[in-house]
Protein backbone atom coordinates (compact mmCIF):
# COMPACT_ATOMS: atom_id res chain seq x y z
CA UNK A 1 0.00 0.00 0.00
CA UNK A 2 1.37 3.39 -0.98
CA UNK A 3 1.82 5.95 1.76
CA UNK A 4 2.10 9.72 1.88
CA UNK A 5 5.80 9.29 2.57
CA UNK A 6 6.23 7.16 -0.54
CA UNK A 7 4.37 9.75 -2.62
CA UNK A 8 6.63 12.48 -1.21
CA UNK A 9 9.76 10.49 -2.05
CA UNK A 10 8.47 9.82 -5.57
CA UNK A 11 7.86 13.57 -6.06
CA UNK A 12 11.44 14.23 -4.95
CA UNK A 13 12.64 11.63 -7.45
CA UNK A 14 10.88 13.54 -10.23
CA UNK A 15 12.62 16.72 -9.13
CA UNK A 16 16.04 15.10 -8.94
CA UNK A 17 15.67 13.43 -12.33
CA UNK A 18 14.46 16.69 -13.89
CA UNK A 19 17.66 18.35 -12.66
CA UNK A 20 19.81 15.44 -13.82
CA UNK A 21 18.22 15.41 -17.30
CA UNK A 22 17.53 19.09 -18.09
CA UNK A 23 17.22 18.39 -21.82
CA UNK A 24 14.13 16.23 -21.19
CA UNK A 25 10.85 17.99 -20.47
CA UNK A 26 9.45 17.78 -16.96
CA UNK A 27 6.34 16.07 -18.33
CA UNK A 28 8.40 13.27 -19.89
CA UNK A 29 10.35 12.83 -16.65
CA UNK A 30 7.11 12.71 -14.64
CA UNK A 31 5.64 10.17 -17.07
CA UNK A 32 8.73 7.96 -16.82
CA UNK A 33 8.54 8.03 -13.03
CA UNK A 34 4.78 7.43 -12.98
CA UNK A 35 4.94 4.46 -15.35
CA UNK A 36 7.82 2.96 -13.39
CA UNK A 37 6.00 3.55 -10.11
CA UNK A 38 2.89 1.84 -11.48
CA UNK A 39 5.02 -1.25 -12.11
CA UNK A 40 5.18 -1.74 -8.33
CA UNK A 41 1.41 -1.51 -7.72
CA UNK A 42 0.22 -4.46 -5.70
CA UNK A 43 3.60 -5.28 -4.21
CA UNK A 44 3.34 -5.60 -0.44
CA UNK A 45 6.90 -4.66 0.49
CA UNK A 46 7.25 -0.94 -0.26
CA UNK A 47 10.44 -0.01 1.62
CA UNK A 48 12.67 0.38 -1.43
CA UNK A 49 10.08 1.32 -4.06
CA UNK A 50 11.06 5.02 -4.30
CA UNK A 51 14.73 4.12 -4.70
CA UNK A 52 13.99 1.49 -7.33
CA UNK A 53 11.62 3.81 -9.17
CA UNK A 54 14.23 6.56 -9.34
CA UNK A 55 16.92 4.19 -10.59
CA UNK A 56 14.71 2.49 -13.18
CA UNK A 57 13.21 5.76 -14.46
CA UNK A 58 16.72 7.22 -14.62
CA UNK A 59 17.79 4.32 -16.83
CA UNK A 60 14.84 4.97 -19.17
CA UNK A 61 15.69 8.66 -19.33
CA UNK A 62 19.38 8.05 -19.98
CA UNK A 63 18.38 5.97 -23.01
CA UNK A 64 16.36 8.93 -24.31
CA UNK A 65 19.34 11.23 -23.93
CA UNK A 66 21.65 8.74 -25.64
CA UNK A 67 19.40 8.34 -28.68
Amino acid sequence: MKTEEEDRLIAHAVTRLSVKYPSISAAVVADAVASTHAHFDGHKVRDFVPLLVERMAGEKLSLLVAS
